[in-house]
């Protein structure tokens, strides 16, 4: 059994510009908003697989094309190219800690407009892994309400301070758990136990600073585990996902859709 996966089949695509940039950003469905931003190398088959299961579970999902060529299948020499353009890339800020990142507010805006026709309360945000922590940054606008972390990687840990670094400012940390404690702001957190691209060490950040407003799921992939993780495995809301029931990133990707739900409706 293998990851699901999707084409571009039923997505509509158009150009959104915000904070100086314009990326295609795909649309599909109905009912409360989620952007769900695409891991690197791209919006590739197992992202649209995810957005299609968010679709069928109720949702309107907004995919902006912020690196890659939309629909083409993960290869290494495909995701490298791409880790390299998005690493010097300005917009995305990979290495700095302590960052407020361009991208954060085209995120927003694309948030807004979002929020702007679609029914629910607020909209959604799912980042995945170097886009993991730009959910969290979007929670900044009051338009977020369910800012969904998995395997946050930016900035790529390399040192100990970025390892421990939450991968947004500290003002714009600031804000988000001022909307904890003001607003009830949730956000909710993924990653495997022995992930190295995505530390554990910067959860631990987030839950001293958010407390119980942030929701954590650690799948075990350390030595021996019951599943089978290997100590490569990564992407909890794709790659990793088996449809069948009580395997671990299955039953995360169902609590993100029960959290958006609970949050949005």
């Amino acid at each position: 059994m293998t990851a699901p996966e999707a084409d571009l089949a039923g997505w509509s695509v158009a150009p959104f510009s915000a904070a100086g940039y314009t990326h295609d950003v795909y649309r599909k469905g109905s009912g409360p908003g989620v952007v769900l931003i695409p891991e690197l190398p791209g919006i590739h088959p197992g992202v649209l697989g995810l957005g299609n299961h968010l679709v069928d579970s109720g949702f309107t999902v907004a995919i902006p094309s912020l690196f890659g060529k939309p629909g083409r299948p993960v290869s290494m020499p495909y995701l490298v190219a791409a880790i390299g353009r998005a690493c010097v890339a300005r917009e995305f800020a990979a290495m700095t800690t302590d960052t407020q990142r361009p991208v954060a507010v085209y995120l927003r805006a694309l948030a807004r407009d979002l929020n702007a026709s679609t029914p629910g309360l607020g909209v959604g945000v799912i980042g995945q892994c170097f886009t993991g922590g730009f959910a969290l940054a979007a929670a900044v606008d009051d338009s977020v309400l369910a800012p969904v972390l998995s395997q946050p990687s930016v900035p790529f840990p390399l040192t100990a301070k970025q390892r421990r670094d939450p991968g947004l400012s500290a003002a714009e940390l600031g804000v988000v758990a001022d909307r904890c404690t003001d607003q009830g702001l949730c956000a909710l957190g993924l990653r495997f136990s022995a992930d190295k691209l995505s530390p554990g060490e910067r959860f631990t950040t987030l839950k001293q600073r958010l407390g119980d407003a942030f929701e954590v799921i650690e799948i075990d992939s350390g030595p021996g585990n019951e599943h089978g993780f290997t100590r490569a495995a990564h992407s909890v809301l794709t790659d990793e996902v088996r449809e069948v029931d009580g395997h671990p990133a299955y039953e995360a990707r169902k609590r993100v859709v029960e959290f958006l739900t609970q949050r949005l409706t």
